[in-house]
């Protein structure tokens, strides 16, 4: 058994990751600065988890903080791997504040990785997204695909993390997996995704706000599923870049209705303007995962949607007052 840092330990993925090493007896070391970009509700529930397991154990600071990082280097020696998926996520917000997104997504990985160099850490794992393909691109979409043309600054700052953890690996020799992540939904997902906006606003009667036609496209994966996959990239691959996630693809439109017959409730739809930083469709290519990972998603989209209405219904008395705007 190892012991493994995991940063955004509180996210939506981090989260579910770290419980699947501690499931499988490792030991983890858990960082998140708790970033209040969105309700801090979900990332204490997520964290309330494993919290008190024996083997977690929990740091509340900022992977841009290089002195802590040195610090817990020096305190538990003998890190087998370190997954990084702290970021500021999100292609709407990225556009607001750039720099925000630039200074964890990018000096936050920098400093993972002279971890790495300093400690002896032979594993990183990169928490990347499809968003780096941008727009012209072929479905579903393979690593292969070009990556030099990024519309927000969060693909950009991805992308640029990309390409520092492959300077990493050629001059240090680190094995590093570059996990491009699509649509991952799931229960305690970020507020701002379209799975928690449109349980709460058909769930609550409320008006639900579909930006362009709703003809976009998107492909779902469900949580579970990826952090499963995310565990397997934990394997020795020199440098990749693998595709995980989004293989179940559907329009908004049929999102909103497949929800209306879930929750039992019709949507109050509005339309409104298409926003300038949002892709009009993913879908992921991912049999370079099944190839190199030996992963195939488990869950359908109607069972994962079933869940996080059911999720939301138990957690009803706080999730509804959380801002999804």
């Amino acid at each position: 058994m190892g012991i493994f840092l995991v940063s955004g330990a509180a996210g939506f993925i981090g989260s579910r990751v770290s419980q699947f090493l501690l499931e499988s007896g490792h030991k983890v070391i858990g960082v998140d600065n708790l970033d209040p970009s969105y309700d801090l509700r979900l990332k204490k529930w997520r964290l309330k988890n494993y919290l008190n397991h024996e083997a977690f154990i929990f740091h509340k600071e900022d992977i841009c903080n290089r002195n802590f990082l040195n610090e817990i280097g020096r305190k538990h020696p003998g890190i087998k791997a370190i997954v990084n998926l702290a970021a500021k996520a999100g292609v709407r917000d990225s556009v607001i504040d750039p720099w925000g997104y630039y200074q964890t997504n990018l000096t936050g990985t920098l400093n993972l990785l002279e971890m790495c160099r300093d400690f002896k850490i032979n594993k990183f794992i990169l928490a990347s997204t499809s968003s780096v393909y941008g727009e012209d691109v072929s479905f579903p979409t393979p690593e292969s695909s070009g990556t030099n043309f990024p519309l927000q600054p969060y693909a950009a700052s991805k992308k640029a993390a990309e390409t520092l953890c492959y300077s990493y690996h050629f001059l240090y020799s680190l094995d590093i997996t570059v996990l491009r992540y699509f649509t991952v939904y799931g229960p305690a997902g970020r507020p701002g995704m379209s799975m928690y906006r449109f349980t709460k606003w058909i769930e609550d009667n409320q008006e639900v706000k579909i930006f362009g036609d709703g003809e976009q496209t998107r492909g779902y994966t469900y949580l579970d599923d990826i952090a499963e996959g995310t565990v397997a990239a934990l394997k020795p691959v020199g440098y990749e870049i693998i595709n995980l996630g989004g293989h179940e693809t559907i329009s908004i439109n049929r999102l909103v209705e497949k929800f209306e017959n879930i929750i039992g409730k019709s949507a109050k739809k509005k339309y409104y303007p298409a926003h300038p930083a949002d892709m009009s469709a993913s879908w992921a290519d991912t049999s370079k995962a099944k190839e190199m990972l030996g992963w195939s998603p488990k869950f359908n989209l109607d069972q994962g949607m079933q869940r996080v209405v059911e999720w939301y219904r138990q957690e009803h008395s706080w999730a509804s007052q959380v801002e999804v705007e």
